[in-house]
């Protein structure tokens, strides 16, 4: 019975389930929606089909804009390699042609310090014979020549530096009573510098150099630039300065109406209305170049020779002399013209003393080096004239008796100038000559410079011109050089720079170097019969002169 209502009620749960008004026939439609999900399937395939081949087409143009930035960087990069290479290629060329240039003119303008003897051309003022072999006179001859041609024709020295100063002095003195303090330059007392204060003056007839410090009026001073404060100074530029011309107060009140333009309705309370300055005409005033604060030697010269001028009329009733300028092209150079027809030539050069030191700069150097030719008229020289003055009378000091270091000195300076007459100047000059002795006196010991070996230094003397020469290098005795004592006072600046070549010029300009060496040795063959000339007579110009014209 179980059963049978067991499958009763199986048969009524199966009617019940397959009744069509049950449940939807939605499954009938089954076969309908599939191809179109299929057709769709299909549509969304190709889509992203096509999105696909549009990734790729990006993604290749991406990898293909890579690939040009990076061939064009290499290509740069390849491209810098080769300028650079280039660049280096050039700069290597240039040197390897500098340096042939350089051997070639040390080559073949005259022989290595190594072997001074040379070729026949290269020194054809001895035909090729080095002063090694160059015989001078005895020391006999020598003691004789120096007594009767140089010491006897310089006697009257003395007497020429008093009746001088006495007359520089009365001079400068009615120049400041012409100058107005206020607005003029004010000029100081001078000081004797050069071969007629040290004691080895040669040239007749005698020569004072006289160096006249001025100062600008106040509120103004001047102030230095020396050429060793800058780190690049080409090789032509090296020895020359500049001097600014500033207000004294500038630095201390640190004020900016000089450096400001004030307006017109404007007045600085520091200074007031006197302070103020037109900066073209006032500059010019001060003997500056045109536009601009450095002092100028053409107006500074100009100035000068001006006063001199007006001085001299002040006080020309007092002498039985005329004064005029001497050579034109020398500035500074005067001349005294006695009624007898004998002159008396001297320079005055104005110079500015370089802040505490006796460091001047001066606008030129009477007889100075060659090398001494500005460019600019701003440029302005450093003498050591003063500190050399003094190494000479502290050396002489220490040195025996009689030492024949002046002797020395002045038989050489009597054969240059000789020579000179003969073929005309070279670039070799008094200046040259002293720096050597310098040089030499600061090697040797003082027991060397004993008068019996007058000789021996002579012949060393010349010897180091020769290196000199060959080698075309004379340093400044005092700039750069460490050797120097202390005790002379140098500023620091001028230790510490770097050593000035002399012979410098002599690198570049080839003909002047040619005719410096044929000079020398032309010199030095002439020197032996020279001396024995001179020994035997003293000629009509280095006879002394008669008594000059006092003053009335």
């Amino acid at each position: 019975m179980a059963l049978g209502l067991f499958r009763v009620c199986l048969v009524v749960v199966t009617a019940i389930i397959n009744h069509p008004l049950l449940f939807s026939r939605e499954n009938a439609t089954v076969p309908e929606n599939e191809e179109e999900i299929i057709r769709k399937m299909q549509a969304h395939q190709e889509k992203l089909q096509l999105e696909q081949l549009r990734l790729e087409e990006e993604v290749a143009r991406l990898a293909a804009e890579k690939e040009a930035l990076e061939q064009a960087a290499t290509e740069g990069q390849q491209q810098n390699e080769t300028r650079a290479a280039w660049d280096l290629w050039s700069t290597l060329c240039m040197i390897l042609f500098l340096m042939i240039e350089v051997w070639r003119q040390d080559h073949q303008d005259g022989p290595s310090p190594e072997c001074p003897g040379g070729d026949e051309d290269e020194l054809p003022g001895l035909g090729g014979t080095p002063l090694c072999s160059l015989t001078l006179p005895d020391k006999a001859t020598l003691d004789h020549f120096y007594e009767r041609c140089i010491r006897g024709a310089t006697a009257d020295a003395a007497r020429t530096r008093e009746f001088m100063e006495g007359f520089v002095d009365d001079l400068l003195e009615a120049l400041r009573s012409l100058c107005n303090r206020d607005t003029d330059m004010e000029v100081e007392d001078f000081i004797g510098v050069d071969s007629m204060y040290e004691n080895w003056q040669v040239d007749r007839p005698l020569v004072c150099d006289l160096f006249v410090p001025f100062t600008p009026p106040e509120p103004y001073r001047f102030h230095p630039e020396l050429w060793c404060s800058s780190r690049s100074v080409p090789l032509d530029r090296q020895g020359y300065s500049q001097i600014k011309v500033v207000r004294a107060d500038s630095d201390t009140l640190g004020c900016i109406c000089d450096r400001t333009k004030l307006g017109e309705d404007m007045l600085c309370l520091l200074h007031g209305k006197s302070h103020m300055v037109q900066p073209g005409s006032e500059m010019e005033d001060l003997l500056c170049a045109k536009e601009s604060p450095y002092l100028d030697t053409v107006q500074v010269m100009k100035w000068f020779q001006t006063s001199l001028t007006r001085a001299w009329h002040r006080i020309a009733h007092k002498y039985e002399f005329d004064l005029a300028f001497g050579q034109l092209d020398t500035p500074g150079s005067l001349k005294i013209r006695f009624r007898s027809g004998k002159f008396m030539p001297f320079n005055l050069i104005p110079v500015i003393q370089c802040e505490d030191s006796d460091l001047y700069f001066v606008s030129h150097l009477p007889r100075g080096p060659s090398r001494w030719t500005s460019a600019s008229s701003t440029d302005w020289l450093l003498s050591f004239a003063v500190y050399e003055r003094h190494f000479l009378r502290v050396t002489s000091k220490a040195l025996p008796e009689g030492a024949c270091h002046l002797s020395c000195l002045q038989i050489a300076a009597f054969l240059l100038s000789k020579q000179s007459r003969l073929t005309g100047p070279s670039g070799l000059s008094h200046y040259h000559l002293k720096t050597a002795l310098l040089h030499l006196l600061l090697a040797r010991r003082a027991t060397d410079w004993k008068a019996g070996q007058l000789d021996a230094r002579l012949q060393e003397l010349l010897r180091f011109l020769e290196k000199s020469l060959l080698e075309k290098k004379l340093y400044h005795f005092f700039i750069g050089n460490r050797k120097v004592p202390e005790a002379m006072g140098l500023p620091e600046a001028i230790r510490r720079a770097e050593p000035l070549n002399l012979f410098q010029p002599f690198v570049l300009q080839r003909s002047l170097y040619r005719k410096t060496v044929d000079s020398f040795y032309e010199m030095l063959k002439n020197a032996p019969a020279l001396i024995s000339e001179y020994s035997l007579h003293i000629p009509s110009d280095h006879a002394s002169l008669p008594q000059k014209a006092v003053v009335l």
